[in-house]
């Protein structure tokens, strides 16, 4: 009866205690409104309340004090907390680091039985400028999460180690069965990589789905499709030059040691790789050429027939019987060792210019054994000296000048004879001194051969650029030619 009389007379004295109360606390009970974004987090991340905190079947305010404290103590989120309890009114002070835990507090005290009013005065202390304590708090959990993946790392590494040994056990078991009758190497390399990627992949997908990336792997691949397209992209030119190199393998439109120009350049074929193509040329120099430019561009080969025509022209004066001197360039290209009579050389009458008949002069020589540009030297020389011997005239061009006033000429009377410079009598010494110069000239004339010391012998340079690719440093290091089989691959670099 007695506590039933004291809970009547707190509810009535209640609402006078609040009136008085409210005004001068106001400010004290309520902080400042805090962000809406931050109070938005707050309230998603703040820790649920019991709906109900049972004390006794009528709780005292010191039983309702002394619950309220042991359960804010445990928590460890208040410092400095308080609780205080008249007539069912609960009065709670303190401070804490996070605003959802003052609102939690509240809550709590609220769902208490026999709890009236709760008066929520705990402030939310505001963090330091510089507080490093998420940043450790941070590094600290990554210590741990890298202290716990020891292992699987250690056990992804060891895949990924068995996954490069499966790949290169499958390409030897693809070598021993079913790529055994594949000659061609570039099919067998491709062969074997179609072997040896799914190997890989699957071994990637083991190591992904031990570490437990693989929904992650599948969700960037499968769902966004973006690192399909980067990827793409980014290998556009590499797949391109893969392919032309297939088909140019199995096109052969050149062999290795050919002598082939393309995109500009002319050289001897060194290397066919999946990038592109190596020539040596007649300079010494490497250069490589993306298959895709050689498969879309046009390529001349002056190897796949081993008869090439070389031609150049010659001119002699009108006076000049120009059957004779056909007649005489013929003989000289008969007589000629490295000229070839099938095809047979021919020489025209090509152009009748303003003082001179121009004679152009055709001829085929084995490339793979001679020099074109040796024999073409060789042939020039020789049939200027013929001609020089017949007597031909090969005057320059000439140029008539008119003078529509006349030329003023003035007659002398006595003008003195004048000896040419170096003439003699033919018993004087310098009359003799200059016929043994003309005699030592005929001679040497007469005594010159088909080679010289300056052009050397007719022999092709192929042989020497093969020499020098053999001395020089090789640009693609141990990668495999794709023009050569498995099985000469090894004999022809030797």
């Amino acid at each position: 009866m007695l506590r039933r009389a004291m809970l009547l007379s707190g509810l009535i004295a209640l609402p006078l205690l609040l009136a008085l109360t409210g005004s001068a606390s106001a400010q004290d009970e309520q902080p400042a409104s805090p962000d809406p974004a931050t109070e938005t987090d707050a309230e998603a991340e703040s820790p649920e309340a019991p709906k109900a905190v049972n004390v006794t079947e009528v709780a005292m305010d010191a039983e309702i004090d002394q619950r309220l404290r042991e359960i804010l103590r445990s928590t460890e989120w208040f410092r400095d907390e308080a609780v205080s309890v008249e007539n069912g009114v609960v009065f709670l002070t303190g401070t804490t680091s996070d605003e959802k835990y003052r609102k939690w507090a509240g809550d709590l005290a609220t769902r208490t039985e026999d709890v009236v009013a709760v008066v929520n005065r705990i402030k939310v202390t505001e963090p330091p400028i510089l507080d490093f304590s998420p940043a450790l708090a941070v590094t600290r959990d990554m210590g741990r999460t890298v202290i716990r993946s020891l292992p699987l790392l250690a056990l992804s590494l060891a895949l990924l180690i068995l996954t490069w040994f499966a790949a290169r056990a499958a390409k030897r078991i693809g070598d021993v069965t079913i790529l055994r009758r594949v000659d061609t190497a570039l099919l067998r390399e491709v062969a074997r990589k179609a072997i040896a990627i799914p190997v890989f992949l699957l071994g990637m997908f083991l190591i992904l789905r031990v570490t437990g990336l693989s929904q992650l792997a599948m969700t960037v691949v499968g769902g966004t499709g973006l690192f399909g397209l980067v990827i793409g992209i980014a290998f556009r030119d590499i797949a391109e030059n893969f392919l032309a190199s297939i088909l140019l393998s199995m096109q052969n439109p050149f062999r290795y040691g050919d002598l082939i120009e393309v995109s500009g350049h002319t050289g001897y074929v060194q290397r066919v790789n999946t990038r592109g193509t190596l020539l040596m040329t007649p300079d010494g120099n490497h250069v490589q050429i993306p298959n895709s430019d050689i498969f879309k561009g046009t390529i001349i080969n002056y190897t796949s027939n081993p008869n090439r025509r070389f031609s150049f022209q010659i001119g002699i004066g009108y006076d000049a019987p120009a059957t004779k001197a056909q007649d005489t360039a013929m003989e000289v290209l008969r007589e000629h060792p490295a000229i070839l009579n099938d095809p047979e050389p021919q020489v025209l009458v090509e152009q009748l210019a303003s003082s001179t008949i121009n004679l152009t002069i055709y001829a085929w020589v084995d490339a793979n054994q001679h020099s074109l540009l040796k024999v073409k030297s060789s042939v020039m020389r020789l049939v200027l000296k013929a001609f020089d011997q017949a007597g031909f005239p090969m005057p320059d061009d000439q140029r008539e000048i008119v003078f529509p006033s006349g030329v003023p000429v003035q007659m002398l009377e006595h003008q003195p004879e004048r000896r040419p410079s170096g003439a003699g009598t033919p018993g004087s010494r310098d009359g003799a001194a200059q016929d043994s110069a003309v005699q030592a000239r005929t001679m040497a004339t007469e005594e010159e051969e088909v080679t010289n010391s300056a052009e050397g012998d007719f022999s092709s340079e192929a042989e020497d650029l093969r020499e020098q690719a053999r001395k020089s440093r090789d640009p693609d290091g141990e990668e495999t030619d794709l023009l050569e089989s498995a099985n000469s691959a090894t004999s022809v670099r030797s």
